[in-house]
């Protein structure tokens, strides 16, 4: 014998569209969250961003200098290490006397920026290029004509 069931209960309109609605809040608070998490994590690991603010070759009397403004548009410090000069892109030189900054502490703070100037027997005409390496690593490679 086989036995119909004739009860058609299930659950109320009004309590399926509230579940629904807790359902769909839970979703976005655990969204809201996870982004707001990604973001303040990906903008803390952007660190410093390094441009070329500008370069000049001058000289006083017979020596010859290079001056390099580098520009920190990140959110962190950089402390620069190293800076190379070559007449190639390959063939790099790292400049280890006659280098000077200001500030002397070697660093580029947030919204501020850096001279480095180096003693270096530049020729008019004649391409140079240049290298900039912070302690963390990032290279600001650039070139320029006296």
């Amino acid at each position: 014998m086989v036995k119909k069931l004739t009860s058609r209960k299930g659950i109320s309109p009004i309590l399926a569209t509230l579940l629904l609605i807790a359902i769909a809040v839970g979703a976005v608070v655990i969204t809201y969250a996870w982004v707001i998490t990604f973001t303040s994590t990906q903008t803390a690991q952007s660190g410093a961003v390094l441009s070329l603010g500008n370069i000049r070759f001058y000289n006083v009397t017979t020596t010859k200098y290079i001056e390099i403004i580098i520009m920190n548009s990140g959110t962190s410090d950089a402390e620069i290490a190293d800076v190379y000069v070559g007449t190639s892109s390959t063939a790099l030189i790292k400049q280890t006397s006659g280098v000077t900054y200001d500030p002397s502490t070697q660093i580029v703070s947030p919204e501020s920026s850096l001279n480095i100037t180096i003693t270096y027997p530049w020729s008019t005409g004649t391409r140079y290029y240049f290298k900039v390496v912070t302690d963390a690593g990032q290279q600001l490679p650039f070139n320029e004509k006296p």
